[in-house]
């Protein structure tokens, strides 16, 4: 959604790296910027949406884009047009976490994603660690709507405190900058901890020494988000900072 930085920048990279292994060598890597309406639950949050396309523009440039295409808002939801609005998968509506939080926002990521591989068709689309429920839902939508797209995931990228890195960041007060690096500090030390209920008393028990009040910090299926005792799983933490919102998340336990 533009306000573009490093870690997206790894996203870029990456997709340009995959477009070169092509057989047909004809591979390009697509960049699309568009800040989507239908996401936010919150009209100030859109209002307030950072908007740097210059400098998006040249980040992209400088990480090996081949296009960048940043339509209109009516190009993508056309004034009489259809824009096909796909089932939502259970874990967009059931987890109760970002779902919960933020009423209809992931009807309008399903919503613009889709209208977007249909007007690109990638053979691939990369997508980020950091909104891990984002990724789970795109990942189900895409697998039923679109099953020819293949999804590849890349790990989040942090800044060298251990922030991870958000568009959002630059609303952060030095103050509560410092403040925040807690959710990452709260990741860790719950991923050393045995057993679920431990890794989550003890993420909210650092959140809170912080001065946090977490909307949620949880441990749960890596794939569905629901409550699970068994198999792959991952941390995740929803707080705010200020009047930031931040989001984070880890595997669960943390491996070595």
């Amino acid at each position: 959604m533009g306000a573009l930085h490093a870690g997206h920048a790894s996203l870029i990279r990456h997709g340009a790296e995959l477009a070169e292994r092509l057989p047909s060598g004809r591979g390009t890597c697509v960049v699309w910027i568009f800040v989507n309406p239908t996401q936010f639950n919150d009209p100030a949050d859109y209002a307030r949406y950072p908007k740097t396309l210059d400098a998006d523009l040249s980040l992209c440039a400088e990480a090996g884009a081949g296009a960048v295409y940043v339509p209109s808002k009516d190009e993508i939801y056309p004034s009489g047009g259809e824009v096909r609005i796909p089932d939502l998968p259970g874990v967009a509506t059931e987890p109760g976490l970002e779902d919960a939080k933020r009423p209809g926002h992931f009807a309008g990521v399903c919503q613009v994603v889709l209208r977007f591989f249909e007007l690109v068709k990638p053979k691939v689309a990369v997508f980020g660690e950091k909104d891990w429920q984002q990724l789970q839902v795109v990942r189900a939508m895409t697998k039923r709507e679109m099953p020819s797209v293949a999804i590849d995931a890349m790990p989040t990228v942090r800044e060298a405190d251990g922030l991870a890195m958000s568009s959002r960041n630059r609303f952060l007060t030095p103050e509560d900058r410092a403040k925040a690096l807690a959710i990452s500090k709260a990741l860790r030390t719950g991923g050393r901890e045995s057993s679920i209920k431990w890794a989550e008393a003890s993420m909210a028990d650092v959140l809170r020494e912080a001065g946090i009040e977490p909307e949620y910090a949880v441990v749960r299926d890596a794939e569905t988000l629901q409550q699970r005792e068994s198999g792959a799983q991952r941390a995740l933490i929803a707080a705010k900072v200020g009047n930031v919102r931040l989001i984070d998340n880890a595997e669960w336990p943390v491996r070595g």
